[in-house]
């Protein structure tokens, strides 16, 4: 430690082998912290909230089908060795990509087609049951 009188400004050095003194501890420079009380009040903002529309929705769809129309360009080009195709007695050259591509679309509108099929008859079933209602009402009046 220095034997000279150190200014109010400058903080005192301290020993590195003596705890540090409780006390009051000098003000420190940069932002000073304010006491709790009283703040002025500020309104918060409203928040507004976006609504979901169909246009977004469009707009969601048309991006989503880009992507995944890029995807399937870049699969077919990359696999275009030419394979045999034999289908129910009819035979062919295609590249594989493209062969690959033609079944998957295949599978999508064979479920497709039970599904409709599945929509067709719960349709159906609710037809009847609505007339057997209908029915019934005009019995009870």
């Amino acid at each position: 430690m220095s034997t000279e009188p150190q200014p109010a400004t400058q903080r005192p050095q301290l020993d590195a082998t003596q705890p540090p003194q409780p006390g009051p501890q000098p003000p420190q420079p940069g932002p000073q912290q304010t006491q709790p009380g009283p703040q002025p009040q500020t309104q918060a903002l409203p928040h507004h909230r976006v609504k979901h529309t169909r246009i977004s929705g469009l707009w969601f769809a048309v991006a989503f089908f880009a992507v995944l129309l890029l995807f399937l360009l870049i699969f077919i080009l990359q696999n275009e060795q030419k394979v045999d195709i034999s289908f129910l007695g009819a035979h062919g050259h295609l590249p594989l990509g493209v062969a690959l591509l033609l079944a998957a679309v295949g599978g999508v509108l064979l479920a497709i087609a039970a599904g409709v099929a599945r929509m067709a008859q719960l349709r159906s079933v609710a037809r009847k049951h609505r007339r057997v209602d209908a029915q019934r009402q005009t019995v009870q009046r």
